[in-house]
């Protein structure tokens, strides 16, 4: 999903130029300091989505929304609550009050609605099957094609999961326990609250470890240790 910053302080324009970087999905493509240098761009680029600042030079936020005839997807940035119920009248996909966490940047681009397609239509009338090889992934305004034997494990961290293979992080707004109930025919076990690991990928096992492919350690839950070590004996 193509994206562009609209925001004229540069601390609020690294923070979410970091968060676009680091959710995968999204590809930005302009940083701008006022509406009147992003409506030039706009006039010979398409983007999926906005990340507006209210309070800009020139052109407010507000404004620069009323300006536009069909203005693609629109989350606002603020530090300023007072033109909430101003915004939604421009069906904003969400406004984010500053300073704002990763995890709420996350949930506001999960709100974006996704186009469905032929793939993913399969997929949701379907489910993961047994031993399948690829399967979607729900990431904001997107589905992601990987491959499930990719997969190193997945963890839980508050409102979204990741999901973590050899060359790339993806961030998905399903919770753990979906993972769990669909990839449970494909080696993945789940061995802590928070974790679920691909046990084809497991190297070495050291008392409340799992050591898998790439260095990577994950821990063991109490509650789940019995179950998971029974399901590597049988």
């Amino acid at each position: 999903m193509n994206c562009i910053i609209i925001e004229d302080q540069p601390p609020a324009q690294r923070i979410l130029k970091k968060f676009v970087e680091d959710i995968g999905t999204l590809h930005l493509k302009g940083v701008f300091s006022d509406a009147i240098e992003a409506m030039e761009f706009l006039k010979s680029n398409s983007v999926d989505l906005m990340f507006l600042d209210i309070h800009l030079p020139k052109i407010s936020g507000i404004d620069f929304l009323k300006s536009m005839p069909n203005p693609p997807h629109v989350i606002l940035t603020t530090a300023f609550s007072d033109y909430a119920l101003e915004s939604y009248e421009f069906n904003v996909v969400d406004y984010l009050l500053k300073p704002f966490s990763f995890q709420r940047f996350v949930k506001a681009v999960a709100k974006i609605p996704v186009k469905s397609t032929s793939n993913t239509a399969d997929y949701t009338e379907s489910g993961i099957q047994e031993n399948r090889k690829e399967i979607f992934i729900k990431s904001g305004y997107e589905h992601i094609k990987i491959t499930i034997e990719d997969i190193i494990y997945i963890k839980s961290d508050t409102d979204y999961t990741e999901i973590i293979t050899a060359e790339k992080k993806y961030l998905s707004s399903e919770p753990l326990r979906f993972w769990e109930e669909q990839l449970s025919q494909n080696h993945f076990f789940r061995i802590h609250k928070s974790f679920i690991i691909n046990t084809s990928k497991i190297e070495k096992i050291i008392g409340n470890q799992v050591y898998l492919t790439r260095a990577i350690k994950v821990p063991i839950g109490r509650a789940f240790k019995e179950n998971f070590m029974k399901s590597l004996l049988n």
